[in-house]
């Protein structure tokens, strides 16, 4: 059916009966509860208008660049459990077009089109979220396919059941919103990149809890075995509330079925305040994973049937993290369920997981693929992981691979240069040769990737609490600094399982505030005083041996001193006049002098003793003259 975009500033109006049959809802999953929609429309078009009536199709969202607009479309109804099952056996593909540039996104099945707060797993709504990358005039086709498993074939066109325009205008976003900084990108270089403001980033965030979704406000979360199982934090069956941050949750925040969600909004407003932009989760737990407690599906046993509720309110929670500026660190699996899926193949269980993942998710703007924490598929299979997600994501979100803490060089060597890989997901205790080695060796293959350290491989330990460490020596100088001034792209902060607020059952993240300051000032430091994409690893120029060099030789060097203390700088044949201010990375703050504040080239010079403190670690920033810093 041909539908017509009409002009309008249309507004959509909830019926009060649906408002009170949402408000009486409890745990239980409800029959199908059908939708009406009023719409009042206006004569003229406004960019930023909510959503718009069309016969048998709903446009709703900001239509601005980089806003999620989402299309709903009346289709078949079914249900969650039908024996058609309209996760394999439908398929909805919608084709975005703007002058040269197209976009062909996966649709998913939406129940009733608000399932996240009926909680209901019937309907006959059918959904696609897009992300316009230009402002102007799109168009949009949508193809709607029945028939065996078609969910898991190639795209091939088709007859289009819907059609339609809409006309999109400039964000009105600013700060850290990711809407105000475009999609991140892979740009072929060791950092992402976001596609508004060119700016490079470096992630800072936290990898515990990995299980990060098993939320009690969630539909159907529950944890299946209790964290027992060895080598893990021991208790008994646990589910997380967060409870500590729901202080932390604001008016005007985002909850879901009447008020539900306060905890995990809080906690990801918390990190945000702290200046932590990545948070890491599993999205697939059971089978044997540590903490048997997230899934995307109907029930802990069913792999072709996805929760349309609860996927919906991890939606929520999703985009909740664009508005606060956090990445989605999207782990697919995990070591001990890592053959869980078609006994580890590309088969039916893993293909639909991915789809619906992606037809779900990967319209957010800051997000990356990672193909398994710890990761025991062959080679074969990984490349066959990330090709397929490739070929599905409109977007080309980076794909990754987590290794085991030894494995780096087994699981990495025979993906350099793939096409379909653009970072490694490092566990490490040798954090800066190990990020200098995948740096290096990425490069030389032509397929530079971004290289992350995403866990300490000090499986019980971790990262402490403050109150166990809290000076956090060893992780500040051996993972944090030891991968930036590598020229990684950033960490990930693990918890280990010997202490409170552990990486299975932590309800906290201020139990860590001081390693978030930490982290923070590490990124600071990079974001104002250098030009770091424009930098590489230069130990060789520092004479001691407890030292890291980070350079763009005659023009810039920062030497971090792991343990204070002085070193000569190597300034080869540069005849350039040179300024050296140090900076304090257990505080932050400003630059500041040392005992010598310039030299000049050539050849090798002491660079002098930090202003105090001198036995401790700080970082010493040497610049040309022609180099402007605030």
């Amino acid at each position: 059916m041909q539908n017509d975009y009409l002009s309008n500033a249309s507004k959509y109006i909830m019926p009060e009966t649906l408002k009170e049959t949402m408000n009486a809802k409890q745990n239980t999953r409800p029959k199908f509860i059908p939708i009406a929609l009023i719409c009042l429309t206006a004569l003229t078009f406004s960019p930023s208008c909510a959503s718009a009536r069309m016969g048998e199709t709903v446009i709703s969202g900001q239509l601005k660049k980089w806003h999620r607009i989402t299309i709903t479309f009346d289709g078949p109804m079914t249900s969650e459990d039908a024996e058609d099952n309209p996760f394999l056996n439908s398929r909805l593909d919608v084709t975005f077009t703007n002058g040269k540039t197209h976009y062909t996104v996966a649709g998913f099945y939406a129940a009733d089109g608000n399932a996240g707060e009926t909680g209901t797993n019937s309907g006959n709504k059918w959904r696609v979220y897009f992300v316009p990358d230009k402002v102007g005039q799109w168009s949009y086709s949508a193809i709607l396919g029945r028939g065996k498993n078609i969910a898991l074939q190639p795209f091939r066109g088709g007859r289009s059941f819907a059609a339609g325009q809409f006309s999109v205008g400039p964000s009105d976003k600013t700060g850290f919103d990711h809407r105000a900084k475009g999609m991140l990108r892979y740009v072929q270089k060791r950092y992402l990149q976001f596609a508004e403001t060119k700016e490079f980033f470096l992630k800072a965030g936290a990898d515990s809890p990995e299980n990060f979704l098993a939320y009690r406000d969630f539909d159907g979360a529950f944890d299946l075995a209790g964290l027992k199982d060895e080598g893990e934090a021991q208790g008994e069956k646990f589910i997380h509330t967060y409870q500590p941050h729901v202080k932390d949750w604001h008016k005007g925040d985002p909850t879901w079925r009447d008020g539900r969600g306060k905890g995990i909004i809080g906690a990801l407003n918390y990190l945000a305040s702290r200046g932590m932009n990545s948070v890491y989760f599993l999205t697939y737990n059971i089978d044997g994973g540590d903490g048997k407690d997230v899934w995307p599906w109907t029930g802990p046993h069913q792999r072709l049937r996805f929760d349309c509720s609860k996927l919906d309110q991890w939606e929520i929670v999703f985009s909740h993290m664009d508005k606060l500026g956090i990445m989605l660190h999207v782990v697919t699996q995990e070591e001990e369920n890592d053959q869980g899926l078609d006994e580890g193949n590309l088969g039916t269980q893993r293909k639909l997981y991915y789809r619906e993942l992606i037809a779900r998710f990967s319209h957010h703007l800051a997000l990356k693929w990672n193909l398994g924490e710890e990761n025991t598929n062959s080679t074969q299979q990984q490349k066959a992981f990330a090709k397929y997600i490739h070929e599905l994501d409109p977007y080309d979100h980076p794909v990754v691979l987590h290794t085991f803490a030894k494995g780096q060089n087994k699981v990495y060597t025979p993906l350099l240069g793939f096409a379909y890989i653009e970072g490694a997901s490092l566990q490490t205790t040798d954090t800066h040769s190990q990020t200098i080695t995948w740096v290096e060796r990425s490069a030389e293959k032509g397929r530079p990737w971004f290289v992350c350290l995403d866990e300490i491989a000090r499986a019980k330990v971790g990262v402490k609490p403050d109150s166990e460490d809290f000076r956090h020596d060893g992780p500040r100088k051996e993972y944090l600094w030891a991968n930036l001034m590598a020229g990684g792209a950033g960490v990930e902060w693990y918890f280990g399982y010997d202490y409170p607020h552990n990486d299975l059952n932590c309800e906290d993240w201020r139990s860590r505030e001081h390693m978030w300051d930490l982290t923070r000032y590490a990124i600071e430091l990079f974001r104002k005083y250098l030009p770091f994409d424009q930098m590489t690893s230069a130990d060789k120029l520092t004479s001691s041996d407890n030292s890291f060099c980070f350079a763009k030789p005659g023009q810039i060097y920062a030497v971090y001193l792991l343990d204070g203390g002085t070193t000569e700088l190597d300034l080869a044949s540069s005849t350039a006049a040179f300024t050296i201010k140090w900076y304090n990375p257990r505080q932050g703050g400003k630059l500041l002098d040392g005992s010598i504040k310039a030299f000049s080239g050539p050849g090798s010079h002491s660079i002098g003793l930090p202003p105090y403190d001198q036995d401790k670690d700080w970082l010493a920033l040497i610049r040309s003259a022609n180099i402007f810093l605030p």
